[in-house]
């Protein structure tokens, strides 16, 4: 099932117990090779109940009801547990840095794609500089439930595996995307479809 440039659709972050977020995305590439999807400015958000393995029950981003700021575009490839995103700040749309977000390997659903968030990201700068970022919060991760220790452990090897990388210099992924702009007539729907929870 392969979706088309302009297509929305759906990317959830699943726990073992379901999804516990959504968000609307558009599809810019969908190859073989690589997944490119963007969250526009003002793309909703949506957090079915829980209570989840969190300290108020709730997803860490319930208090937003859509996306801010300029949009972020997501690369990812089959079976990578990472994406790269790209930011941008102020009004010329300067472009900032890049986030290597450490997440479990999309999988396609029948509204969109399926991922959760592993906490460690890494920042890289244009000049080359990066850092690491939410290394502290995963232990806090397996004291509240929501991964073991085993989990936790296979993140920092991931880590450590891309802090590697970094540090050699390699960029895993074309540089050309920092200079991609969104159509200025796009339209964001309003609302996640219905349902989007349930599939």
């Amino acid at each position: 099932m392969a979706w088309s440039a302009g297509d929305w659709v759906v990317r959830r972050e699943v726990l073992d117990e379901g999804p516990w977020m959504g968000s609307l995305v558009m599809i810019v590439e969908d190859s073989v090779d690589l997944l490119v999807s963007y969250t526009p400015t003002g793309s909703p958000f949506g957090f079915p109940e829980g209570p989840w393995p969190t300290p108020d029950g709730r997803h860490p981003w319930s208090g937003s009801s859509s996306w801010r700021g300029h949009g972020c575009l997501m690369l990812q490839r089959p079976g990578d547990s990472y994406a790269v995103w790209h930011f941008w700040d102020g009004d010329e749309r300067r472009f900032v840095c890049w986030h290597i977000n450490l997440q479990l390997p999309f999988c396609r659903t029948p509204v969109g794609y399926d991922t959760q968030d592993l906490e460690l990201d890494f920042v890289v700068f244009p000049d080359g500089r990066w850092q690491i970022k939410d290394e502290e919060l995963l232990e806090q991760r397996v004291t509240e439930g929501r991964w073991s220790a085993g989990w936790v452990e296979e993140n920092r090897r991931l880590g450590r595996d891309i802090a590697a990388r970094l540090e050699r210099g390699e960029r895993f992924w074309s540089l050309e995307w920092r200079d991609w702009q969104p159509e200025p007539d796009w339209e964001v729907p309003l609302a996640l479809p219905a349902g989007w929870q349930d599939v």
